[in-house]
């Protein structure tokens, strides 16, 4: 889910930027330090929105920088448990399929994907089920509930996010448009 959060850091001006506007040497400083960085706490920083506040520089002796106490708006990503998610796949391997989900990827397990059959297609890089022979490739828009999630604040990449498909109103796109047209059709004949 993506939030914004005010946030206090201390960031450091390298002496080269001590002459430039000091909110504009912060803000570059922020960027650099903290975006693209992830915290198990408050999940991964993705942009710097604005700088609210700048305390009082302090200078360490034998560091030609200033130190400053900031207090920042971000923008954060953190998964949350049982939350839906829609994004497109990225990849597709034997076991799985990966979903882009903001800054991170979360897996979808082939037992997390429907309840048939699914076999892995290496030559045309896809997922098959066995009855209906509905395909999954990489760029399919799809939508998922996460359901494990393992972040790694050291390497993010590594990060783990499970995700599953196998419920209604979840899935490929276009098979939750076939299903709910399907049991529309259904309705109107006065089945159910």
């Amino acid at each position: 889910m993506y939030k914004k959060l005010r946030l206090k850091d201390t960031v450091r001006i390298a002496p080269q930027h001590l002459g430039d506007d000091v909110t504009n040497a912060v803000r570059i400083g922020l960027i650099d330090k903290l975006e693209g960085q992830t915290d198990k706490k408050i999940g991964a920083l993705v942009a710097i929105i604005d700088v609210v506040e700048i305390g009082e520089g302090h200078i360490l002796a034998g560091d030609g920088a200033i130190y400053y106490d900031v207090i920042f708006d971000a923008v954060v990503y953190k998964p949350e448990l049982q939350e839906i998610i829609e994004g497109s796949i990225v990849e597709i391997v034997e076991f799985g399929a990966f979903v882009g989900i903001g800054p991170m990827d979360g897996l979808i397990h082939v037992s997390q994907i429907t309840d048939e059959f699914i076999s892995y297609d290496p030559k045309n890089g896809r997922l098959v089920t066995k009855e209906s022979h509905r395909s999954l490739s990489e760029g399919d828009h799809v939508r998922a509930r996460i359901v494990a999630i393992s972040i790694n604040e050291q390497e993010p990449r590594d990060s783990k996010i499970g995700l599953t498909m196998r419920q209604h109103a979840l899935g490929k796109f276009e098979w939750i448009h076939e299903d709910t047209t399907v049991q529309e059709n259904k309705e109107e004949k006065g089945g159910k």
